[in-house]
């Protein structure tokens, strides 16, 4: 889509891309590796200055990927509980689970007609003197014109037979629930709750088989439904590999927790079937071989890391980390990258060093339009740019491509700070009362957004005469002889 900045007004002209991968400017040679990277589950190591797309390009990799299709999780182990049983179960299998699970939820429910008698009335379904069944929030029966919420009551008399007394004063509300037993086939005996559930229908419940969440022994370690992109820049060891909680309790069967369920994933593992994103790669330090044996195994052990903690001896062996890493630093850290991971990158990946600058044409001029409506909607805050703002912001980029990258008939592609320079003027454009960001808004946002080193410059004269401005120390010739009292 090439955008003629002539055909427009402002920015709400501008359609913006439906995919994330198509509003990334000025990258289309690293865009090409990327399409490849997806479809061949290729690493790669992003390479730049801040501000030029890293982030970005990660996350639209990420949603180039399919749908995850398996769910981690960890069950109770009862012979060793220290070692959960992983269990890896697939998007069908799921989808099975569910349905049978629905399927059992809708056999329970049942009409009125279909339990007995005394279970109708006491639920306030039927008149028991007509025997007419209606909904339970109806008080009159529609046909005999009774009070249907009666209380009714239940005694055995001394031949041990059940007789129904009705008692002649009102009762507010009928009952939400009745037991009754009851013998299966086998001879044995079961208890059934019968509740009401809403004006016409009944769920029945056998007791003791109404399954609660927090009664099963399992615990979900990474959903099937989950984000897959995954951000770990600055992760700690256990943010990144994961963990096993302390409970002073230990296991204990009465006040402590089940091992499986203090089992704490990493983003190596949150990470599998999507995208691991790391920035500033360099500062993980000693984590970085880490991050190589996932990549290389495509498999890593949980285990409480705390020596101390009681989860210290709990481990669960062999979790799926399947993933795509994107690392991403500038150019000055790429020499403290562990060698090892570097190689593993280049043998099944790509390295690639991000552009700064685009050459100056109409098509990357509609580019850059196509930037500022990306960032107007992003931001959610400002009012629509006109094209004499886009025009005077793509003046500013060549002049910072100049500036920065020595390159002439350029613009610049360090977007980030062109992003802060666009919120800037819309600010100043809604404190104006302003409908639109225009040039004039600009000129003013240049003004307010100068970096720090600038206005000491302007304030002090130069960089290190404001640095001597951080001391409170006053010391001259005449401090001893000077006196305010």
């Amino acid at each position: 889509m090439i955008i003629n900045l002539d055909d427009i007004e402002t920015t709400n002209d501008i359609r913006i891309p439906e995919r994330p991968l198509d509003r990334i400017i000025g990258q289309d040679a690293a865009i090409e590796k990327v399409k490849s990277a997806c479809r061949q589950r290729r690493h790669l190591l992003l390479v730049g200055p801040p501000g030029v797309g890293k982030s970005m390009i990660a996350k639209a990799l990420a949603h180039e990927l399919p749908k995850p299709n398996e769910e981690i999780r960890v069950r109770h182990n009862p012979i060793a509980p220290e070692r959960p049983i992983l269990e890896i179960v697939r998007r069908e299998d799921i989808e099975r689970e569910r349905e049978i699970l629905s399927r059992q939820k809708r056999e329970k429910l049942v009409s009125p007609s279909e339990v007995p008698s005394l279970v109708a009335e006491r639920l306030g379904f039927k008149c028991y003197m007509c025997g007419e069944i209606s909904k339970s929030s109806e008080k009159i029966c529609p046909r005999c014109g009774s009070n249907k919420y009666k209380m009714i009551t239940y005694r055995k008399d001394s031949f041990g037979e059940i007789v129904a007394e009705i008692l002649e004063d009102e009762y507010g509300f009928p009952e939400r629930e009745v037991k009754t037993r009851e013998f299966d086939a086998d001879g044995r005996e079961r208890t059934l709750i019968y509740r009401r559930c809403g004006d016409d229908k009944i769920m029945i419940i056998e007791e003791g088989k109404e399954v609660k969440e927090e009664t099963r022994q399992y615990k979900v370690l990474v959903p099937l439904n989950r984000n897959p992109f995954v951000q770990a820049t600055g992760a700690s060891e256990t943010e990144l590999l994961g963990d096993v909680k302390h409970d002073p309790y230990g296991s204990h069967p009465e006040i402590g927790s089940p091992e499986y369920t203090r089992v704490v994933p990493g983003a190596i593992h949150e990470a599998h079937e999507g995208v691991l994103f790391i920035d500033e790669l360099p500062q993980l330090r000693h984590l970085q071989s880490y991050i190589l044996t996932a990549m290389q195994e495509k498999k890593f052990p949980i285990v409480g890391r705390n020596p101390h903690s009681a989860g210290a001896s709990v481990k669960v062996e062999d979790v799926p980390c399947d993933f795509i890493f994107v690392g991403a630093c500038n150019i000055r850290e790429v020499s403290e990258i562990l060698p090892a991971l570097r190689s593993r990158i280049l043998g099944n990946g790509y390295e690639i060093l991000l552009e700064t600058t685009m050459p100056d044409s109409p098509k990357n001029r509609g580019k850059m339009a196509q930037f500022v409506a990306q960032e107007i909607k992003a931001d959610g805050r400002i009012p629509p740019a006109t094209k004499e703002f886009i025009y005077a912001l793509i003046e500013e980029a060549k002049r910072r491509a100049y500036l920065l990258d020595g390159k002439k008939n350029a613009i610049s592609l360090r977007l980030r700070d062109l992003g802060g320079l666009i919120r800037r003027a819309g600010d100043i454009a809604i404190l104006e009362g302003e409908e639109v960001i225009d040039k004039k808004h600009l000129i003013k946002a240049l003004r307010d957004t100068k970096p720090i080193e600038h206005q000491i410059k302007e304030r002090y004269g130069s960089l290190w005469g404001g640095y001597g401005k951080d001391y409170n120390i006053v010391y001259d010739d005449a401090y001893e002889s000077r006196s305010y009292w």
